[in-house]
């Protein structure tokens, strides 16, 4: 009898399970470490799913409106510092007084600024362990997970530096307090606790994030979907680093 030939479907192509060849086209990596900018293509599953990379797509877009509410928050806060700062009353002799005495900032704050800038690199260092491309080839043929015992330690360090500097804005306001600077004895210093606490209370989130996120770690089997978690907390901890370099030159210079 004459040989047969029969095409293998384009369908079932993509599905095989990469194993011992390339990944299948709807798992290939983000691109999100900056590596691997031929993994755009979306995957085509039965049900026509999306690639990993829009997906990642979809949810920094998500965190991006989510931070645009807290930018506008902070700016908010900002113009209302500028606007207080000129404010004052008038004397017994109709003569206008500026009510606004600079607050002297604790020393302690510039060594938080110092660890609020390493623990961004740390956290850096963590998400790129995440799309090393090595790392994720290993995973894609079954040899464990080298992205989470990569990463994972840099996220733990992340998260224990941002609790650090929480303690560090706590002991900020133990040393005004013990020189008679309260929320409300002027003006400067109103807004120097209402700054402070609202960016603590911010980043008390970011490390409740990063916890979630180390959690998920463990939970969390698709490749695809840690690096969203990772990805994700990354982005929200540089944003509060660069809010916190703001509001602290803020402080610093306009006082």
């Amino acid at each position: 009898m004459p040989a047969t030939f029969t095409r293998i479907p384009a369908d079932t192509e993509r599905k095989d399970t990469g194993i011992g060849g390339k990944p299948p086209a709807d798992r290939r990596p983000t691109g999100g470490g900056g590596e691997g900018d031929d993994w755009e293509r979306r995957g085509h599953g039965r049900r026509g799913q999306r690639g990993p990379r829009e997906m990642l797509g979809r949810y920094r877009m998500l965190l991006v409106f989510g931070l645009a509410g807290d930018l506008m928050f902070f700016v908010a806060l900002v113009c209302a510092f500028f606007a207080r700062q000129s404010g004052g009353h008038f004397s017994d002799g109709d003569r206008w007084v500026l009510d606004w005495r600079p607050t002297a900032l604790p020393p302690i704050l510039y060594l938080n600024t110092a660890i609020m800038l390493l623990s961004s690199l740390t956290m850096e260092v963590g998400r790129r362990s995440f799309f090393r491309e090595a790392d994720v080839m290993d995973e894609w043929l079954g040899l464990g997970r080298p992205t989470v015992r990569a990463g994972a330690p840099w996220l733990a360090a992340t998260a224990a530096l941002g609790s650090l500097f929480l303690v560090g804005q706590w002991i900020a306001w133990k040393q005004l307090v013990a020189e008679g600077v309260y929320f409300a004895s002027n003006p400067s210093s109103h807004f120097f606790y209402l700054i402070t606490g609202a960016h603590g209370l911010h980043l008390l989130l970011g490390v409740v994030a990063l916890a979630s996120a180390m959690f998920a770690l463990v939970l969390v089997r698709r490749l695809e979907k840690r690096q969203v978690v990772v990805d994700c907390a990354a982005w929200y901890w540089h944003a509060m680093g660069l809010f916190w370099l703001l509001l602290f030159g803020l402080l610093v210079f306009c006082q």
